[in-house]
């Protein structure tokens, strides 16, 4: 069963990261208009900042140079900067989500009846069935809307507010702009995107004889290994044999870092010179890892850092990596240290 998960949306065009620090002004399209508490931060990243009274903000970019800029508000949709200077003031124009407004059911009693049902759906496609996110919290689940479309067969969900997630599993605090929620009933594939802050790391309170700190330390890892994230790091490291993959095309050939792999050079005058690494492959990949992922990559490159972070909108997943999806995601800064024990 073939299902699309578009998650992060990422472009690995050059980020301009001379000066440590950005400035810039959020504000309605169209107009003159500030808005206030934007949130402008590095998507799946913990580092992120709010938009004062007056829609401007300060940012320090400097340990995140090769990662897109997002901004989310309430109301409007996300917007993801890959190209941006950062020796003037930038302008940031948010869209409000005016359409959605006339499509969401409110009041309709049969969706009243139905909204459990439909709340079960929506966990298991956008957290996923995981242990990590079975034990995952929605706190303000209240906060989400539903409705099916004229032809009863795709569901869709509507957030007023970001939506905060506890994952006590791994032991983040999270926040996720959900931009669209698709799920089709028929076909029993999904659609979502969007974009996720970590807000606070558990384990920062907790000292590591800690029972609690031990336990998300010990699934973190367990979460990490045959991930995406791990995957795109031990392949921008051509260590993909240690870590423990191995790709074949559908020919069922082996292939190597060298047959996948190419990087571009950047040498801009208001860009950091810095090497860019996309896959080239156009074809299908399985991924063998403890389980299988086949790759379909619809765009002619697949770009990826070595934070683990890729241009999600490039490519169709199945198998077990598809498997893991917000109630299994890792920031940006994790590191894994290997196999812990006590």
């Amino acid at each position: 069963m073939k299902k699309i998960f578009f998650l992060f949306l990422f472009a690995a065009i050059n980020v301009v990261a001379f000066n440590q620090v950005i400035e810039g002004t959020v504000l309605k399209i169209g107009t003159d208009s500030v808005i206030y508490s934007a949130t402008i931060y590095f998507d799946g990243a913990f580092v992120g900042t709010l938009s004062d009274k007056n829609g401007n903000f300060r940012l320090d970019i400097s340990k995140y140079a090769s990662m897109p800029l997002t901004v989310s508000s309430i109301g409007y949709y996300s917007v993801t900067l890959t190209n941006y200077p950062t020796d003037k003031p930038l302008k940031i124009y948010l869209t409000p989500k005016v359409y959605e407004l006339n499509e969401v059911v409110i009041s309709s009693k049969p969706h009243f009846r139905k909204r459990n049902e439909y709340l079960k759906v929506f966990k298991d496609e956008f957290l996923g069935t995981t242990y990590n996110a079975h034990n995952c919290d929605i706190i303000n689940e209240n906060d989400i809307t539903f409705n099916y479309g004229s032809c009863q067969d795709t569901l869709r969900a509507f957030a007023t507010n970001p939506i905060i997630i506890n994952n006590m599993a791994l032991g983040y605090k999270m926040t996720y702009y959900l931009d669209k929620f698709e799920y089709y009933r028929r076909s029993r594939s999904f659609l979502f995107t969007g974009n996720l802050i970590f807000n606070e790391d558990l384990i920062r309170d907790k000292t590591d004889n800690n029972l609690s700190a031990l336990s998300y330390k010990k699934r973190r890892h367990s979460t990490y290994l045959g991930s995406r994230m791990h995957f795109f790091r031990a392949l921008w490291e051509d260590g993909l044999t240690d870590a423990g993959f191995t790709i074949k095309n559908s020919d069922d050939d082996f292939l190597s870092y060298k047959d996948i792999v190419r990087q571009e050079d950047s040498h801009r005058q208001d860009s950091l010179n810095r090497y860019i690494k996309y896959i080239i492959r156009s074809e299908n990949l399985r991924i063998f890892y403890t389980g299988v992922t086949t790759m379909i990559f619809f765009k002619p490159r697949l770009y990826f850092n070595k934070d683990g972070q890729f241009d999600n909108t490039a490519v169709t997943w199945e198998g077990e990596m598809l498997i893991k999806r917000i109630g299994d995601m890792l920031p940006y800064e994790y590191i894994d240290s290997g196999n812990i024990s006590r």
